[in-house]
């Protein structure tokens, strides 16, 4: 059984402050892009799990991945799951603020509910997403989502940016998301972002902010370089997903290719 985990921008995030149990509540909107990983379940008569990927290289064991860890997880609970292999074929740059590893814990969460019809609800399976990752449970949806809490917290939102063409550019700068939290100072915004996302795209430069930009910019000045080249270019909004490094560029349909100084950056165009 093969699915394609999509991955995702957030439009705006917020930092509101620090909870008792170490983790941030914060305000963002996350948005699905279709670009994908592919995910391959296969049954096996093997003793043990099989985990094999190809594509980019995929850091760390084996057994750390979120995708083993997740068949862990319903195997604890189902123990009647057999014993499978996973293959992961990775396109989705890792540690790039895109939840490529969210989204392929969760899709293999629902690969297994489906090929071992567990008959999980929504609510089920996304409760075991939050148990692997603060980004997990969008995937589980994986509809334009207001997202509070330590983002576990969804509220589908009306948000359609499919008229336009989105670019996202990774200049493969690894940015530790413990340092990124550790240089925000927590605060409540002048205004949340489920507001300002209701307004016209062209609006949202003055006010849709990502809060770690600031800190990210000045420890990366070309992270920084790359979104004011993206506006350069015609972007009407570009902005740092998550944590970073990515930074995508909202574009009209009809703007020009988009080119930049470093030909080594990864570049990917949605239309």
């Amino acid at each position: 059984m093969l699915s394609f985990p999509n991955c995702k921008i957030n439009l705006g995030l917020h930092i509101l402050g620090k909870r008792d149990d170490g983790f941030h509540n914060l305000e963002t909107v996350f948005y699905p892009v279709p670009f994908k990983d592919a995910l391959e379940l296969i049954p096996s008569t093997n003793t043990g799990i099989e985990f094999t990927a190809t594509g980019l290289a995929v850091d760390g064991n084996a057994a750390d991945n979120l995708c083993v860890k997740a068949y862990h997880l319903l195997k604890k609970d189902f123990p009647e799951i057999p014993t499978i292999k996973i293959h992961l074929h990775k396109a989705i740059p890792l540690g790039a603020g895109l939840g490529g590893g969210s989204a392929d814990a969760a899709f293999m969460l629902k690969l297994l509910n489906e090929k071992f019809k567990l008959n999980l609800s929504t609510d089920q399976l996304i409760n075991y997403a939050l148990q692997l990752g603060s980004d997990c449970p969008f995937f589980i949806i994986n509809k334009p989502c207001l997202a509070t809490g330590r983002g576990e917290m969804l509220e589908e939102i009306a948000v359609d940016l499919s008229a336009y063409k989105i670019v996202l550019i990774n200049p493969g700068i690894h940015i530790n998301t413990g340092w990124a939290f550790s240089n925000i100072s927590p605060a409540q915004p002048a205004r949340s972002i489920k507001e300002i996302i209701h307004q016209p795209v062209n609006t949202w430069k003055d006010e849709l902010k990502n809060d770690f930009e600031s800190a990210v910019f000045t420890a990366h000045p070309a992270i920084k370089e790359i979104k004011e080249a993206l506006y350069t270019q015609g972007a009407v909004y570009a902005a740092m997903s998550g944590s970073g490094s990515t930074v995508f560029g909202i574009f009209e349909p009809n703007t020009g290719p988009v080119s930049l100084k470093d030909s080594n950056y990864f570049i990917k165009i949605i239309n």
